[in-house]
């Protein structure tokens, strides 16, 4: 997007970060002063396909374990809950067979459901949490060339989102497809979900200073220990070694999207996971990624993700009507 400051060595002395901060990401260190009276305890967990990162700055490194150990829980039921790679998730269940009669989900995926159906409905489209068919045609994990032209026409510019059905039987949330192409893909909102969940936790154990990273969607706990906003660099998407930005953050949410990390290529052109719902082929653009600041991850991530690959008067336009309180960077 291009909003991104452009990449420069000078300016950030890269020897105040930390090795935090997977992938997009690297967060300024604690001061040596701090460091007598904080602990900084950090730990790495693959989870929802990637890597999460959790960091606490506690002064009991046992009780900032025992918090983390809650926030991974939640990182780990939301992946269970709301993953489509297991077909008894709620997710799962519905891709399955909610085209044929409703499927009962947990309020937790309708919670996310709802939110993905209004960034869907407010973008005309630009994000579809419907899309788990185009992406399973393309899955660029495991491809070396296109799929066929045909089999792309067969799901562009389809608005999927339309067609499903989110109500309630019995008190309880349920969901239909009233087309049969209908499979639901989260991975544009869910795990922002899922950090914000893990942040609850940590508050809920008294943490006040932490950060919660899971593969480009990172929250920042508070302020850092020092009692200034904590140190964020994004990272360049055209070379990890530089930062392309610094930003300032406390309780504030940031999200990268890019088509740097998953990617093939054919024929001298890159083809990438982030797919336009209207073409149903990857997002054609210049830019290779986009970061977005918001109040809670699950705002940022789906705000990252529908931004991506949109001209910056549109991208305005969306966030401004969806998530007012949003910014790229």
């Amino acid at each position: 997007m291009q909003g991104h400051d452009s990449p420069v060595r000078h300016g950030t002395d890269r020897r105040t970060f930390v090795r935090l901060g997977i992938g997009a990401f690297a967060v300024a260190a604690l001061p040596l002063s701090l460091r007598r009276r904080a602990t900084l305890v950090r730990r790495n967990v693959p989870v929802m396909g990637t890597l999460a990162e959790i960091a606490v700055a506690h002064g009991d490194e046992r009780y900032a374990h025992r918090a983390i150990d809650a926030a991974v829980r939640e990182l780990r039921w939301v992946d269970r809950t709301m993953t489509r790679f297991n077909d008894a998730s709620d997710v799962g269940r519905a891709n399955l067979v909610a085209h044929e009669h409703p499927v009962a989900i947990t309020e937790a995926t309708a919670t996310v459901l709802r939110e993905g159906l209004r960034w869907a409905d407010g973008s005309d489209g630009v994000f579809d949490p419907c899309l788990g068919n185009a992406v399973r045609l393309w899955d660029v994990k495991t491809r070396r060339e296109p799929p066929s032209d045909r089999d792309i026409r067969h799901l562009a510019e389809r608005r999927l989102y339309r067609a499903l059905e989110l109500e309630s039987w019995r008190d309880d949330p349920v969901v239909r497809f009233t087309d049969a192409d209908v499979s639901i893909d989260l991975g544009g909102i869910a795990k922002g979900y899922g950090v914000d969940r893990a942040v609850r936790a940590l508050r809920e154990w008294g943490i006040e200073h932490a950060l919660v990273n899971v593969g480009g969607d990172l929250y920042a706990v508070g302020r850092s220990p020092d009692g200034d906003p904590w140190r964020i660099g994004v990272r360049s998407a055209e070379d990890p070694a530089l930062i392309a930005a610094n930003l300032e953050v406390e309780d504030q949410a940031v999200a990268t999207s890019g088509d740097y990390l998953q990617f093939f290529k054919h024929n001298g052109r890159r083809y990438h996971h982030l797919l336009d719902p209207s073409t149903g082929a990857p997002k054609d653009t210049a830019a290779h990624s986009v970061t977005v600041v918001a109040v809670t991850c699950m705002t940022a991530d789906v705000a990252a993700t529908t931004a991506f690959g949109v001209g910056t008067s549109d991208a305005g336009r969306i966030l401004g009507a969806l998530a007012p309180d949003a910014r790229i960077v």
